[in-house]
């Protein structure tokens, strides 16, 4: 799997709404947390529902992705053990219906204009606001509040929602296929990859390779 790492830097493919990008997150934390010398983070933004988005940026609802009621149901329930092995504080019926484009939209821009420090306060208050507090994280009202929780300007939201940051980040999710990304959480340390809400232990061998 080929991305733009700095040496010693742990990569991570995910969107705000997925379940097991929070516990996938989590779980890393915990590795993080352990180790005196712990590798650094790179976020990277990634679409969950990059396969059934129209060009107009709607979700196609009949695109047939084999993902029915039972599957939701055994998604959950894997939610559910997960975070309990995991410790994890999180609601675990909010909604997987959500489309967080307009918040991976804002959450670039930031990261662009504003630097990585804003960036990473968003980042965190945005999981944290679909995850724990069940926010609707589309919802252009609703980021002017999260933004102006992490000590930016409501306007930032207004300034990423246009036409050329939808584009930038139909860009970052194309590169991150072409890299090989086809699902999250994705880590990547030095050329070498894992997928899904993988606990604290295996982050050890992806990383140190014990």
């Amino acid at each position: 799997m080929s991305t733009q790492a700095q040496e010693d830097e742990l990569i991570v493919f995910s969107d705000y709404v997925c379940p097991f990008c929070y516990l996938g997150k989590a779980a890393m934390e915990q590795y993080l947390e352990s180790k005196d010398d712990p590798p650094e983070v790179q976020w990277h933004l990634y679409d969950l529902r990059g396969y059934k988005r129209n060009p107009d940026g709607s979700i196609d609802s009949d695109v047939d992705d084999g993902k029915d009621e039972e599957y939701f149901e055994k998604a959950r329930e894997n939610v559910r053990q997960l975070k309990e092995e995991y410790d994890v504080e999180m609601n675990v019926e909010a909604s997987m219906e959500v489309d967080s484009w307009n918040a991976q939209q804002v959450a670039l821009y930031v990261r662009e204009e504003l630097g990585e420090e804003a960036f990473l306060r968003l980042h965190e208050r945005l999981f944290d606001a679909h995850w724990q507090e069940g926010l609707d994280i589309g919802d252009p009202e609703v980021l002017r509040d999260l933004v102006v929780d992490v000590d930016l300007d409501e306007g930032v939201v207004d300034s990423a929602l246009t036409s050329e940051w939808d584009e930038r980040l139909r860009e970052r999710f194309d590169a991150a296929q072409d890299a090989g990304v086809t699902g999250i959480p994705t880590f990547v340390y030095d050329q070498y990859s894992a997928r899904g809400a993988i606990p604290p232990e295996q982050f050890e061998r992806l990383v140190e390779g014990v």
